[in-house]
């Protein structure tokens, strides 16, 4: 197998550069990491500040009991005279963070932290990290209805496959405002964008393709769903133990879901069978691929190995035979990257005032993100930079508008 750096060829041959500095050459060392987090990354700031005893009676008793007896008669004024409207709160279990699997509660939130850094750096939007110490669906779903009147939106992170779909799915039905599950729908709506981008570059149709998704969890049914909605029509999803097909009996009611919307040729058997002459392979899980099997895809093959920190294939390997190539980390070209979807489907839907997430805003968000490369698109380049502050108030934008025309909002 071809999957680290170690063993991948020096040699580059396909069209996507990997040979120019990257920030892996700028080693960060762990002093840097943790001095970074020595307090955790987030504070409370204030909006008025309190200095004098006029500023104190402003800010709390005996003025603030005004504000409390509006909100008592008028229920919607908690939106105007309190932070509630524009507050995410970034829920997890601890139970699939990252790649590091099921690490609790405690250990997950620097990831939730980080989340909610990022929510303030390319939204704007305040959020609070939440993490449970509980992996009971019933448990979560009623401590968020609970905490519901002190939140705008709810961003479940890092919560296990198969739970996750249950757990949004309640969540959803539960509360009366944005709820998105963003290991499942920001992996996808970025993927989207991706595709599209490689489309555009390669002057493809998206409905011409043949898509195979290794990882049948969170991000790969939520990837599978949102390319069909787009117009892909022939998806192979592959698990651990091969095609998800509904020939077999050894599938979950997701997965059999799932193998009814796809595998339209009705192939068996594992990987070799899926990749002989697909168009795309998109990696969402953490199994290798060999690279005999990139080789054996059609010509001008798309790869998106996006596993972290270890993609399926190293992308230096994956482009000796595919014409483009992208993974989820920030030392390669093409990282697709769920900061350029979330913060801004969150904002457009509270701008919007959005009861739910849909799949139309979903659709729009990608192709706002594609639409900030705009003539910059190169087989390096088919999505923005992460840090490029543009996408957010595109995305949000985008996501706006397709809310009210659907009339969520």
């Amino acid at each position: 197998m071809a999957s680290t750096a170690d063993n991948a060829p020096t040699e580059h041959k396909g069209t996507t550069p990997f040979n120019e500095p990257t920030i892996a050459e700028l080693p960060i060392t762990d002093e840097e990491i943790f001095m970074a987090h020595v307090g955790g990354k987030l504070s409370v700031e204030l909006r008025s500040p309190i200095d004098t005893q006029r500023d104190l009676s402003i800010a709390y008793t005996p003025g603030v009991a005004q504000v409390s007896r509006a909100i008592d008669n008028e229920t919607h004024l908690v939106n105007k005279y309190t932070w509630t409207d524009r507050l995410v709160a970034v829920v997890s279990d601890g139970s699939a963070v990252l790649g590091l699997g099921d690490i609790g509660p405690r250990a997950s939130l620097p990831v939730m932290e980080g989340k909610s850094a990022l929510f303030r750096t390319f939204a704007g939007l305040n959020s609070i990290p939440i993490v449970l110490d509980t992996k009971d669906p019933d448990e979560i779903v009623e401590t968020l209805i609970r905490l519901r009147p002190s939140f705008g939106a709810i961003n479940l992170e890092d919560i296990s496959a198969p739970r996750c779909f249950e757990i949004e799915r309640r969540v959803i039905e539960a509360l009366d405002c944005p709820v998105m599950h963003d290991d499942q729908h920001g992996t996808a709506i970025v993927v989207l964008a991706a595709l599209k981008g490689a489309m555009k570059l390669q002057d493809r149709d998206i409905s011409t393709l043949k898509v195979v998704i290794s990882g049948a969890g969170a991000a790969g049914v939520a990837c599978a769903n949102i390319l069909l909605a787009a117009g892909v029509t022939d998806i192979v999803v592959l698990d651990s133990k091969g095609i998800v097909s509904f020939h077999r009996d050894d599938l979950n009611e997701t997965k059999q879901e799932l193998a009814e919307r796809t595998n339209p040729r009705s192939l068996g058997g594992g990987a070799a069978e899926a990749l002989d002459g697909a168009d795309v392979f998109l990696g969402v899980s953490a199994g290798k691929i060999d690279e005999s099997l990139i080789a054996s895809m059609a010509d001008d093959s798309i790869v998106f190995a996006l596993s972290n920190p270890d993609p399926e294939i190293h992308p230096t390997v994956a482009g000796k035979y595919a014409a483009i190539v992208a993974t989820g980390r920030s030392d390669f070209p093409n990282q697709i990257n769920n900061v350029l979807a979330f913060p801004g489907v969150f904002k457009g839907a509270l701008d919007a005032g959005a009861r739910r997430i849909t799949e139309r805003m979903k659709i729009a968000a990608a192709e706002a993100i594609l639409s900030v490369v705009g003539d910059e698109l190169q087989a390096d380049r088919i999505v923005p930079s992460p840090l490029d502050k543009r996408v957010a108030p595109a995305v949000a934008e985008a996501v706006a508008e397709a809310a009210r025309a659907e009339g969520v909002a």
